[in-house]
């Protein structure tokens, strides 16, 4: 490895590893803020314009305090696994999901929340950054998956294995 590609490396690993911390931090944040609090999830539902005919129905159901305790520990769960690095390719996705749907639930097609996003917006980036981050199995740089894939347990089990990859 020359000094440059051993320079880029380790630039990339800053880069993947700032990245995990600070959409960690979005999701953590996003918990600790409506902790307690099931009438945003209400409020957020009831506003969306394109696919209202799906998300309204739910906005004032026997479901949303259901929906708000998911929300509110999905959001816990991914920030806490992204920030340590733990289990980073089972919560990606399910933060990639979260993602998508609070796009589509911010669409007033073709715009996305206000006409300053035509089609994409910060959820669709997030979503693509968090697909960079199990491609690149970010929870090794700096975080728990790589101390995880090496405990005798996880190396024996097929699924854990696979989760820690």
């Amino acid at each position: 490895m020359t000094p440059e590609t051993h320079a880029g490396h380790r630039t990339e690993r800053g880069i993947l590893f700032l990245l995990r911390i600070g959409i960690g931090w979005t999701f953590l944040w996003a918990a600790i803020h409506h902790f307690g609090n099931n009438a945003y999830v209400s409020g957020f539902l009831s506003s969306t314009k394109t696919f209202n005919a799906i998300y309204a129905p739910m906005a004032h159901s026997s479901f949303t305090p259901v929906l708000a305790f998911l929300v509110e520990y999905g959001h816990l769960l991914i920030g806490l696994s992204l920030i340590s690095g733990l289990l980073v390719r089972a919560s990606a996705p399910f933060a990639i999901m979260i993602m998508v749907l609070y796009w589509t639930a911010h669409m007033d097609f073709p715009y996305i929340e206000n006409v300053n996003n035509f089609l994409v917006d910060y959820h669709l980036v997030y979503a693509l950054a968090l697909g960079l981050l199990i491609i690149r199995r970010a929870g090794h740089i700096v975080g728990l998956d790589a101390w995880a894939s090496r405990l005798t347990f996880v190396r024996n089990s097929p699924l854990l294995r696979w989760l820690t990859a």
